[in-house]
């Protein structure tokens, strides 16, 4: 099922029911590609993301390569990646075909997909401020890359230096002071008294960085996912 991803709430629009509608009927219909395209914009444009419409777009471009819109196409590409740690940019990439991956504009979208994946945040945010014409056309996309690295950060560390989050999520000075204020005030991070990059900051427990956290049922494995496997070893 088509589900859309609304900023804040907000109701669906008239071209996201339409697009939903048109994919039930037939989702390799050429006919829809117009109003696939004209969701993809409104996507980048509102801050909603659908992947299902967006993976649907892409099919129907190996079918019609001729109709292909390289812009439409990284656009894709880029909501992808503001979605991660979800695994949609792969989901994408997998439907373009590597004659338009070998363009600049998508070699440079995939070293920033790399950078995010291994969490080389500084390499990250050095490439992107070199390719802004691609990902600034995208409303949210830095918001959207620093709740990434947060995440990251907040699985990874019980106590992050004010250097490496500064780094993470490319703030400093006021700016950074703002947002930790922000933070601490509404998800729970303590902020050590004291400044400068020294500074510690303690970030709310989890079971990934606390690892007495989780619960033990977690490292079992469910008697159903057992059951399935007799028949194959057998």
């Amino acid at each position: 099922m088509v589900q859309e991803v609304t900023n804040g709430g907000a109701e669906k629009s008239q071209l996201a029911i339409t697009v939903e509608q048109l994919i039930a009927v037939n989702p390799y219909n050429p006919d829809i590609l117009p109003d696939l395209e004209n969701y993809v914009n409104e996507q980048v444009s509102s801050q909603t993301y659908n992947l299902d419409a967006n993976l649907c777009l892409l099919r129907l471009y190996q079918f019609e390569p001729e109709r292909m819109s390289t812009p439409i196409v990284a656009r894709i590409l880029v909501k992808a990646l503001m979605a991660m740690p979800a695994p949609d940019y792969s989901l994408c990439l997998f439907l373009i075909p590597e004659r338009v991956q070998i363009e600049e504009q998508f070699k440079t979208l995939n070293v920033l997909s790399h950078f995010l994946e291994t969490a080389r945040f500084r390499q990250f945010w050095d490439e992107a401020a070199k390719s802004c014409h691609i990902v600034e056309t995208v409303s949210g996309f830095e918001q959207a890359i620093r709740a990434y690295a947060v995440h990251v950060l907040s699985i990874t560390y019980q106590k992050v230096p004010r250097t490496i989050l500064a780094e993470a999520i490319n703030i400093e000075g006021v700016s950074l002071d703002k947002f930790l204020e922000h933070q601490a005030s509404n998800n729970g991070w303590v902020i050590e008294k004291g400044q400068g990059k020294g500074q510690l900051i303690t970030l709310p427990p989890t079971e990934f960085n606390h690892p007495e956290l989780k619960k033990n049922t977690a490292d079992s494995v469910p008697l159903e996912h057992i059951t399935r496997i007799f028949p194959i070893l057998g």
